[in-house]
C-alpha cells in the first residue's frame, strides 16, 4: 500500500516541478492530470489477507495528444531518451510496504519498509506494444534484488482512452526470498514450521490490466486489476502454505483532474 502511495506522490511532484513542463509558445500547452483513490493489495508478499490503501495517479501530455503509454505497476522512472524512442531507459524507484508478523499470525519476523532503487529499460516495438524490464536493489527492509519483465499491449479509443494489458514475470534474489519466504532455525523453534532456505529466481507469473479515460476536459477516471501466482521456492514456502496464499490479487480506482500547466481550466 505504501509502495503505490509513495510512487504516486513522487511522480506527481516530479511532473509538477520539472522545468520541461514550461509551456513552449510554439507548441500546444502541456496538460497535467493528477488524482487519487483507493486500492486493494495483499498486506505483504504471499499474504492471503488484503488491505485498503491510497492510490495516486498522474501523467502529462500535450493538449490534443493521446494519453501516454503507461501501465499500473510501472515504477517511478525518468526516461532519458523520451517516450518516442524505440529504446528508452533511466533511473527507477519502487516501494515495498512492511510486513508485520502480526499480519501473518505467527512469529516469522518483521520486514521493514523498503525503498527499491534501480533502473528500467523500455523497448517500444510499436505504438501499441512495449516490453519493459525493471531491476532494483532494496535499501533497508528486505535488502534484496528484485526485477520484473513485462510485455504490454495498448488499445486506444481516440486520444482520451487508454487500455493496457499484459503478462508479468517477477524475479528476486536469495536475500529477498529469505526475507519473505524463509524460515530460520529460530523461527522454526518459535512456530513449529520446518526450517526453509529458499533460493532466488522466478517468484511469480501474472498479468496486469489498466484503463485511463478522460471523462471531460477537466476530469477523468483510472482503474486497474492485477494477478500474480507465486511459483517455485516462494510458492513452496511453509509461511505461504500455512499462513498465506499463492494467489495474489490487486485492484484500484482513482479519479483525476486535468489542467493546463500554469493555466487551470
Amino acid at each position: 500500500m505504501i509502495r503505490a502511495f509513495c510512487f504516486g506522490l513522487a511522480a506527481a511532484s516530479a511532473l509538477a516541478a520539472s522545468p520541461a513542463l514550461a509551456q513552449d509558445d510554439e507548441e500546444p500547452p502541456r496538460i497535467l492530470s493528477i488524482g487519487g483513490g483507493g486500492q486493494l493489495l495483499p498486506k505483504y508478499p504471499g499474504a492471503d489477507d488484503y488491505g485498503l490503501g491510497p492510490l495516486v495517479t498522474g501523467f502529462v501530455r500535450r493538449e490534443g495528444a493521446p494519453i501516454p503509454f503507461r501501465t499500473p505497476d510501472d515504477g517511478f522512472g525518468i526516461g532519458l531518451l523520451g517516450r518516442d524512442s524505440v529504446v528508452d531507459f533511466g533511473p527507477l524507484l519502487q516501494f515495498q510496504s512492511e510486513r508485520d508478523e502480526d499480519d501473518v499470525g505467527a512469529a516469522v519476523g518483521d520486514v521493514d519498509f523498503t525503498v527499491e532503487a534501480g533502473a528500467f529499460v523500455n523497448i517500444n516495438i510499436s505504438p501499441a506494444f512495449r516490453i519493459r524490464l525493471e531491476g532494483q536493489k532494496g535499501l533497508g527492509g528486505h535488502d534484496g534484488l528484485v526485477g520484473t519483465v513485462a510485455a504490454d499491449f495498448a488499445l486506444r479509443g481516440g486520444n482520451d482512452t487508454l487500455f493496457t494489458i499484459g503478462p508479468r514475470l517477477r524475479l528476486n534474489d536469495d536475500d529477498y526470498a529469505q526475507a519473505y519466504f524463509g524460515v530460520t532455525p529460530a523461527v522454526a523453534a518459535a512456530t513449529g514450521l520446518p526450517v526453509y532456505d529458499p533460493d532466488g529466481g522466478i517468484r511469480a507469473v501474472g498479468a496486469v490490466a489498466g484503463i485511463t479515460h478522460q471523462l471531460s476536459r477537466s476530469f477523468g477516471i483510472y482503474g486497474y486489476a492485477g494477478y500474480d501466482r507465486l511459483v517455485g521456492d516462494a510458492a513452496d514456502s511453509p509461511i505461504v502454505r500455512n499462513f498465506g496464499s499463492r494467489d495474489q490479487f490487486s485492484a484500484g480506482v482513482a479519479l483525476f483532474v486535468s489542467f493546463s500547466i500554469g493555466n487551470p481550466f
